[in-house]
């Protein structure tokens, strides 16, 4: 009787991609306990897929020195090539489920006011028309309101643009944003089109309120030139960027807005970019939801966002 022969690459081949998830998790975090944390696996379970990983491919992923772990080269291949694989596997489920058309249920969402009014509404639309049997709803708030909401189960995902991360919550980057210094076109303030961090300190602003991810971001921003928030002249702070927009057309003041939020304004000319020079004010608007607590309705609208993100 002649034996099949299975050679090593089937096996590679036919390895369970949760492996490659749970390698893909020690990579990034260079910690096997924060890869238990995040995967809500025990240690053990991850240090025996780690070494079933070495002994697939004969190589060592990882060097061990004390507490801490580096990839190695092979392991540094692995992470780039199981990236592509996953991504695949995640694109593949998609557009499966895509030609079967079967969601159906109710998704809540979050969102930061920024992303609320100037990102969602075509994205709602377009996931709404693909996907009519699914209940949408949407509730608006600053990003620790979202995060809030969140924590309290009131809703299923959120979508937030701050720096701060809250450990037991998971943020995956959905879009880069950056914020500007603006002033309205007939303002009587008397502004270069380029101005240095400190020379924000003699100039009137409004600003976004506390809890908002703007306003996190330009003090983050302040503070990498040793200024702090306290020292400004901040005539207003205002829940919303439309709000903002709307005191800058009745004041002579300055404000700091997203740049999505004002690309009509800026083609008509009502307003103008202030440029401060060495002080970029890069964020990015991010998806949230609790550990551990991934697929259903969530993953479906994370996937389309995905998906439709270079027309946002």
């Amino acid at each position: 009787m002649v034996r099949p022969v299975i050679n090593r690459s089937s096996r590679i081949i036919h390895m369970s991609d949760f492996r490659l998830k749970v390698f893909q998790s020690v990579a990034k975090n260079l910690s096997f306990t924060k890869a238990s944390q995040e995967l809500f696996v025990s240690q053990p379970a991850i240090t025996k897929h780690i070494q079933e990983l070495e002994a697939c491919y004969q190589a060592r992923l990882f060097d061990r020195q004390g507490n801490k772990i580096s990839l190695t080269e092979a392991g540094k291949l692995l992470l780039e090539h199981s990236e592509r694989i996953l991504d695949a596997y995640k694109r593949l489920e998609y557009e499966m489920h895509l030609l079967h058309g079967d969601y159906i249920g109710e998704l809540k969402l979050g969102a930061s006011t920024t992303i609320a009014q100037y990102v969602l509404p075509p994205l709602l639309g377009n996931f709404i028309r693909k996907f009519p049997q699914v209940n949408l709803s949407l509730l608006n708030g600053n990003s620790r309101e979202i995060e809030t909401a969140l924590q309290e189960h009131r809703i299923d995902l959120g979508l937030v643009e701050g720096i701060f991360r809250l450990p037991n919550l998971k943020y995956t980057t959905f879009l880069d944003d950056e914020l500007v210094a603006i002033v309205h076109a007939q303002s009587k303030l008397s502004l270069p089109d380029e101005i240095t961090p400190e020379d924000l300190q003699h100039i009137p602003l409004v600003l976004r309120e506390r809890g908002s991810g703007t306003l996190d971001v330009f003090e983050r921003a302040l503070l990498q030139h040793s200024i702090k928030l306290s020292s400004l002249n901040v005539l207003m702070y205002l829940g919303s960027t439309e709000s903002i927009k709307l005191f800058l057309e009745n004041t002579d003041c300055m404000g700091i807005v997203s740049i999505r939020s004002i690309y009509k304004e800026l083609a008509s000319g009502n307003f103008r970019v202030v440029e401060i020079k060495e002080m970029q004010m890069l964020r990015e608007f991010c998806f949230v939801h609790q550990q551990g607590q991934e697929g259903g309705l969530s993953q479906v609208f994370m996937r389309f966002a995905g998906h439709h993100s270079k027309n946002l």
